[in-house]
C-alpha cells in the first residue's frame, strides 16, 4: 500500500468531524448554551445558533468526504474525494480558530492549531 500516511490522516479526520458533528447533533442545546456564554462579548454572540449550525455542516461534509475519500485510496488509490476532504477539514478549522480568536480563547485556538496540521499535511499528500 503506498498511501498509508494519507488513508491515516483521513480516517483521523473523519473520526475527530464526525465524532463532532455528532456530538453537536444530540447535544445541540447544551452546546448552544455554552456557546452563547463563550461568545457573549463578541459581535457573534447573537449569531450563535446559525454559526453553529455552518460549524456542523462543513463538520459532516468534511467527515463523509474523508470516509468515501478513504475507501477511494484504498480501493483505487484515487485522491480526489481524500483532498476535497482534507480541504473542508481545513476550512472547518479555519472557521473554529476564527471564532476562538474572536473569543479571545487562545488556549482553544492553539488546541485547534493540533488538528490543523495534520489536515494540511493531508491536503498537502493528496493534492
Amino acid at each position: 500500500m503506498n498511501n498509508t500516511a494519507s488513508l491515516l490522516l483521513l480516517v483521523f479526520l473523519a473520526i475527530t468531524f464526525l465524532q463532532s458533528g455528532y456530538d453537536k447533533i444530540f447535544y445541540w442545546k447544551d452546546n448552544v448554551s455554552w456557546l452563547k456564554g463563550h461568545f457573549a462579548q463578541t459581535p457573534l454572540k447573537k449569531q450563535v445558533p446559525l454559526a453553529l449550525a455552518h460549524v456542523l455542516l462543513l463538520e459532516i461534509i468534511s467527515g463523509v468526504l474523508c470516509i468515501i475519500g478513504s475507501i477511494e485510496l484504498y480501493i483505487t488509490n484515487g485522491k480526489l474525494y481524500g483532498y476535497y476532504g482534507a480541504l473542508f477539514s481545513c476550512i472547518t478549522l479555519l472557521m473554529l480558530l476564527f471564532g476562538q480568536r474572536i473569543a479571545k480563547d487562545y488556549d482553544g485556538a492553539r488546541t485547534i492549531v493540533i488538528y490543523f496540521i495534520p489536515a494540511v499535511l493531508a491536503v498537502y499528500l493528496l493534492n
